[in-house]
């Protein structure tokens, strides 16, 4: 049985919520704002952390940060009426992984718990990575702790940067496809979060500039490819 922590202020939704997901044999934790959905959060360790953005005492972009710096893996899921797109970026950067715009049906919030929680459950390559760094050229890659070292320089990278170079480094010299990337950690391909993805690739070819060897090449149509 998953452990869910839903933290929101609404009342009336969040009970509705919880009841929802508890008739699914889902263990349910329930907040009403931020500053007590992160106690529960660290004194429980839920599988799964559902949230608004707006709430009182601490909003859901403070709780998620929060969250970050002790806990990588643990999937985050936001509820929110926000809809500008640097809410939602900014979300994904403070290491959410998905999003629903309410109002929304409580069949997709299901959908997209199980969904994370299967990818996250048991991926080789986030096993291989907590163990330890890889080497990307010139640079020692951790992706638990989200950082890019070389030189004895260090560069600390936001948790949606170290998602996709991830996901490259596991494709290695191959195609990583852009769709599947889009479909999993945004949960759409849609325009808006292509460009999105667009501005992390940007980012992480900057990173890795100093060493030529080291390239992400753009496969029009499909892709991207990681080359060391």
């Amino acid at each position: 049985m998953a452990k869910v922590l839903l933290i929101e202020d609404e009342w009336q939704l969040g009970q509705i919520v919880k009841d929802s997901l508890e008739t699914r044999g889902f263990e349910m934790l329930y907040a009403e704002d931020g500053k007590e959905g992160l106690r529960l959060y660290q004194q429980e360790r839920p599988d799964v952390v559902v949230l608004d953005i707006m709430m009182p005492n601490m909003d859901g972009f403070t709780v998620t940060a929060e969250i970050r710096k002790q806990d990588k893996f643990t999937p985050i899921i936001f509820l929110t009426a926000k809809s500008q797109t640097a809410d939602v970026v900014k979300g994904f950067e403070l290491g959410g992984n998905d999003y629903l715009k309410k109002p929304f049906s409580m069949d997709e919030l299901i959908v997209r718990i199980k969904a994370l929680l299967k990818r996250f459950s048991d991926h080789p390559a986030v096993k291989e990575m907590e163990e330890g760094s890889v080497v990307i050229g010139q640079y020692i890659f951790n992706y638990a702790k989200q950082t890019l070292a070389r030189n004895n320089v260090t560069e600390f990278l936001s948790h949606r940067e170290a998602e996709i170079l991830r996901r490259l480094y596991d494709n290695k010299n191959e195609v990583m496809e852009r769709k599947a990337v889009l479909m999993d950690l945004w949960g759409d391909d849609n325009f808006f979060n292509a460009r999105s993805m667009d501005v992390f690739i940007t980012k992480l070819r900057r990173y890795l500039k100093d060493d030529s060897r080291v390239q992400i090449v753009n496969i029009r149509g499909v892709g991207y490819k990681l080359i060391f």
